[in-house]
């Protein structure tokens, strides 16, 4: 498998394979100047014999512009060993569980979503596609994330609520009533600023 990024987050998906057991031949970046992450070589296009790539970008935006240009590519995932996945739940392709992750029983992952460090996410909770929850943050059950939300280091969603597509909840923010599209959301509780400009 190669990993498209080979920022920060593209090391973090690394270690998170190698824990999982998954090989990896190397990343794909785009900067010219990059040859090289540890003992793994950095390419700037994508060999024509390669089948199975992950986007290791840790952007949401960007994530989905990546995997739009490769329709027909089949997308690893991975799952930290070192996180606590139930086997009652679900997990899209090009998803990444990383480590310290909790997720309970009846969660359902979209494709190409990020369970970042130590985040939990509790039972029967719905995650959308190309969603990224952050270090720290937690989702108390039946918690429903719309496409390409991101939800902020540190940040707490109470069961039950519905968070919006493409919508940004900030850094240690307390989420106790629904969120809609494209709003950004600060505070304690948490309560929107503004709405992005950012369709999909």
């Amino acid at each position: 498998m190669y990993l498209f990024g080979a920022s920060g987050h593209g090391k973090v998906v690394a270690e998170a394979a190698e824990s999982a057991g998954i090989s990896i031949l190397g990343f794909i970046d785009e900067n010219p100047f990059l040859t090289k992450v540890w003992n793994y070589q950095v390419l700037n296009t994508l060999p024509s014999d390669v089948q199975k790539i992950l986007i290791s970008v840790g952007n949401n935006v960007t994530r989905k512009k990546i995997v739009s240009r490769f329709p027909n590519f089949k997308f690893e995932k991975i799952i930290h060993s070192f996180s606590s996945f139930s086997i009652r739940s679900e997990i899209g392709e090009g998803t990444v569980v990383l480590s310290g992750v909790s997720v309970n029983s009846g969660v359902k992952i979209g494709n190409h979503s990020i369970l970042n460090t130590n985040s939990s996410v509790d039972h029967d909770c719905q995650l959308s596609d190309f969603v990224h929850i952050s270090p720290n943050a937690a989702l108390a059950g039946d918690v429903t994330v719309g496409e390409g939300t991101h939800i902020g280091m540190g940040a707490c969603v109470i069961q039950g609520i519905n968070i919006g597509k493409w919508a940004i909840i900030g850094a240690g923010a307390v989420i106790i009533q629904d969120v809609p599209d494209y709003a950004v959301v600060v505070g304690n509780p948490g309560r929107i600023i503004k709405y992005t400009e950012h369709k999909n």
